[in-house]
């Protein structure tokens, strides 16, 4: 069974084998981290086109008779000030995942990181008051690389203490999505936070075979 260190202590906190220990599957966990991405985009872009752009009510010469290329209005594109051709509208990227699948990935990105023993436990009773010396302390052999502290949404105590540590990224545990997990080279997460994540992650579910469900029949 896959274990965690607790910072600053001599012990350690046993992590749910269903949830650390699943195989890692890289096109799950890409196709979560993609469709993630996509939905933080805000998709507010926006150009005018030539029906909305000002002016343009008629030709602005004649048809012919001038020696000039023939013009239907300067709302056209290769006019300057026309409207755009082909140009980006508002729009949303979100793209659907599976709850099974997303579930899955995450169990995969936390697998990753408890087999290579990058994940620590984090006891927010050791915060009486927001200080960043403390938790610099704590993470002083972490600091080398990016650092994710996922905490519970009543730990704000902790939450001040890490966010301003260069390379800590501090997120409440319903915000810490498979994207960020990926992201971070340590995870630390609050004895809260884990029981929280353990339940978002679920558990795979086991499907019987059919002679197993005639033997029970």
């Amino acid at each position: 069974m896959p274990e965690a260190q607790v910072l600053g202590r001599s012990e350690t906190v046993a992590l749910d084998d269903a949830v650390f220990g699943a195989p890692f599957n890289g096109p799950l966990v890409h196709e979560a981290v993609i469709a993630e991405l996509a939905a933080r985009r805000r998709g507010t872009h926006s150009t005018l086109t030539r029906g909305k752009v000002s002016g343009g009510t008629s030709k602005p010469w004649r048809q012919k008779g001038t020696g000039r290329a023939r013009q239907g209005s300067t709302r056209a594109p290769q006019w300057t000030g026309g409207g755009a051709v082909f140009g980006p509208s508002p729009r949303h990227y979100t793209v659907k995942v599976n709850r099974k699948a997303r579930r899955a990935a995450l169990r995969s990105a936390l697998s990753v990181h408890a087999a290579r023993g990058s994940i620590a436990i984090v006891d927010a009773t050791d915060f009486d008051a927001p200080s960043t010396k403390q938790a610099h302390g704590l993470l002083e052999e972490r600091l080398g690389g990016s650092v994710l502290v996922v905490l519970a949404p009543e730990e704000a105590d902790v939450a001040k203490s890490f966010r301003n540590l260069a390379g800590v990224a501090v997120l409440p545990v319903g915000a810490a999505g498979i994207a960020d997990i990926v992201r971070a080279a340590s995870l630390v997460i609050s004895r809260a936070a884990l029981r929280t994540l353990t339940e978002l992650a679920g558990k795979p579910v086991v499907r019987r075979s059919a002679a197993t469900a005639e033997e029970v029949a």
